[in-house]
C-alpha cells in the first residue's frame, strides 16, 4: 500500500496546491521513494486521502506526465516511469566583470554619439510604434516594401545602383545576407576569390557554407585580373570603394577589367560597398553594379556608420538571373531585421534625413581625420608612416623600430587608450567613435604610452 510520508501539503503558504503536490511527487520519484513501474493512487483515492480536490490531483498528475515521470495507462491508472535521477545542483552564478571603456577610444566599431542623428531617429521610431496595424505581423521575409522602394531611389542617387524593389533583399547586416546568398549559390560555384589580406567576416561565412576561399595578390589597383583568371574561381568578393587593408578605391580601368572577367568567365562579383557614400575628400566612386549591364554583380549596402552600429539593417541587390531562385524559396526564410527599424528607416530615407545626415557626416569626418593626422605628425614626426583610409574612417600607423602591433596596443591600453593591432606592423586608429576634442589628448597619451618623443 502506498503511504504518503513524503507528501506535506501546506494550505497556508501561498503556493498553489497542485504545484506543491507535483513537486513532492517529482522529488519522491527522483529520490527513489516511488519506484519505476509502481502504480499511483487513483485521482479519486488520492483526493479523499489528502483532502484535496480532484482538479488539484489531476493537474499535478498531468504535469508529471508531460515531464515523463509517470504515464496514464487506459483503464489501469497512473504508473511511475522512471526515477529520473537526482536533479543536478544549480550552478553558482557567475558575475562577469564590467567591460572597461577606455578614456580614449580609437576603435573602429563605434560612432561618436554627437554624430548620431538620435533625436530625429527616435521620432521616426515613435511614429512607427504609433501605427499598431504595422506591428501585428511578422512582416515580409524579403523586407518591408516601403524600405525597398526607398532604398532603390536612394542607392541610385547616392551610388548609381540600378534596381527595382523586387531585387532588394533586407537583412540584419551584411553577414546574414551573405549566408542567404551562399545558400542560393551553393553547389553551383567553386571557390570564392578575395584580394589579400582577405576579409575574415566574409571568409567565415564562406567556410560555414562549405565554399573554398582563394587569396589572390593585388597590385596598386586592386585584385590582379590575370591571377583571378588563373585561380579558376567563379566568384570574386571585392570592395571597390575601399579595398581591404589599404582603404584605396579600385580605379575605373580595373573595375572594368573585373567586369570583363565576370562576363567572359560566366562568373559573379560580390560588391561590398561598406560606407561607400562616406567619401569626403572627393566624390564617391560609382558602384560596379550600376556599371554592369549583364547582371553579373551582387551589391551589398549597410548603414552602420551613417546611423548607428546598433541599427542592424543592411540590404542586398540581386541580379535578375538570381531573383527567380530566391523568390522560389523566399517564403521559407525568416526576416532577420526588425520590422520597426525597417519602417522607421524607410521614413527616414524618404524624408531626406539620410542625405542630410550624410552631408553633415562628411564635414565631421573630414575635420576629425585632419585633426588626427595633424596630431600624429606632431607626436611621432618622421618615424610614423600614416595612411588615411577614408571610408573605413581610420588611419593606419606604422612606427619605425617599434615593437609588434599587439605590443603597441597593449601599451596603449595600459594608458587608457584603445587602438587596433593590424597586419604588416601597423596599428589602426579609428576616428568615428572618438569626440573631436579627445583626439589631441588621446594622441598625447599614445606618445607617452609608446615613450616616443
Amino acid at each position: 500500500m502506498l503511504t504518503y510520508d513524503y507528501i506535506q501539503i501546506d494550505k497556508k503558504n501561498g503556493q498553489p496546491l497542485y504545484q506543491q503536490l507535483y513537486e513532492q511527487l517529482r522529488t519522491a520519484a527522483q529520490r527513489g521513494s516511488l519506484r519505476p513501474g509502481q502504480k499511483l493512487p487513483s485521482i479519486r483515492r488520492l483526493s479523499e486521502d489528502l483532502g484535496l480536490s480532484r482538479t488539484t490531483i489531476e493537474s499535478a498528475y498531468q504535469q508529471l506526465c508531460v515531464e515523463g515521470y509517470i504515464e496514464a495507462r487506459p483503464q489501469r491508472g497512473y504508473f511511475v516511469l522512471t526515477g529520473g535521477g537526482r536533479r543536478g545542483a544549480r550552478p553558482a552564478a557567475v558575475t562577469c566583470p564590467p567591460r572597461h571603456l577606455p578614456r580614449y577610444n580609437f576603435g573602429t566599431d563605434s560612432v561618436d554619439s554627437s554624430c548620431a542623428d538620435m533625436k530625429i531617429w527616435r521620432r521616426h521610431i515613435r511614429e512607427v510604434l504609433n501605427r499598431p496595424q504595422a506591428l501585428v505581423s511578422y512582416g515580409e521575409p524579403q523586407g518591408e516594401l516601403p524600405l525597398r522602394e526607398a532604398l532603390c531611389a536612394y542607392s541610385y542617387g547616392a551610388r548609381g545602383v540600378v534596381c527595382s524593389p523586387e531585387q532588394v533583399v533586407i537583412g540584419a547586416g551584411s553577414q546574414p545576407l551573405l549566408y542567404l546568398l551562399c545558400g542560393l549559390l551553393q553547389g553551383s560555384v567553386g571557390a570564392v576569390a578575395l584580394e589579400e589580406p582577405g576579409f575574415p567576416q566574409a571568409e567565415q561565412v564562406f567556410a560555414d557554407c562549405g565554399m573554398d576561399v582563394v587569396h589572390l595578390p593585388g597590385d596598386k589597383s586592386g585584385m590582379e585580373p590575370e591571377a583571378l583568371r588563373q585561380s579558376g574561381a567563379k566568384i570574386a568578393y571585392v570592395s571597390p570603394s575601399s579595398r581591404q587593408g589599404c582603404g584605396n578605391p579600385i580605379p575605373l580601368l580595373r573595375r572594368q577589367e573585373l567586369l570583363q572577367w565576370a562576363a567572359q568567365r560566366g562568373g559573379l562579383l560580390i560588391e561590398d560597398d561598406y560606407n561607400g557614400e562616406l567619401r569626403y575628400r572627393a566624390r564617391p566612386i560609382p558602384s560596379m553594379q550600376g556599371m554592369a549591364a549583364d547582371g553579373r554583380v551582387i551589391y551589398f549596402g549597410s548603414f552602420s556608420k551613417l546611423l548607428l552600429p546598433s541599427v542592424r539593417v543592411g540590404y542586398m541587390v540581386l541580379p535578375p538571373r538570381l531573383l527567380p531562385l530566391y523568390l522560389a524559396r523566399a517564403s521559407h526564410y525568416n526576416q532577420t531585421a526588425s520590422k520597426v527599424e525597417q519602417l522607421a528607416l524607410a521614413d527616414y530615407v524618404k524624408s531626406g534625413q539620410l542625405e542630410r545626415q550624410l552631408r553633415r557626416l562628411r564635414k565631421v569626418y573630414a575635420q576629425k581625420s585632419s585633426q588626427l593626422l595633424r596630431c600624429l605628425h606632431q607626436a611621432f614626426g618622421a618615424r610614423a608612416q600614416l595612411h588615411l583610409q577614408e571610408t573605413p574612417l581610420c588611419v593606419t600607423l606604422h612606427l619605425q623600430d617599434a615593437p609588434s602591433p599587439a605590443r603597441l596596443a597593449e601599451l596603449a591600453a595600459a594608458h587608457d587608450v584603445r587602438v587596433c593591432p593590424g597586419p604588416e606592423n601597423q596599428v589602426t586608429l579609428g576616428f568615428a567613435g572618438i569626440p573631436l576634442e579627445q583626439i589631441a589628448p588621446g594622441v598625447l597619451a599614445l606618445r607617452n604610452a609608446w615613450k616616443i618623443v
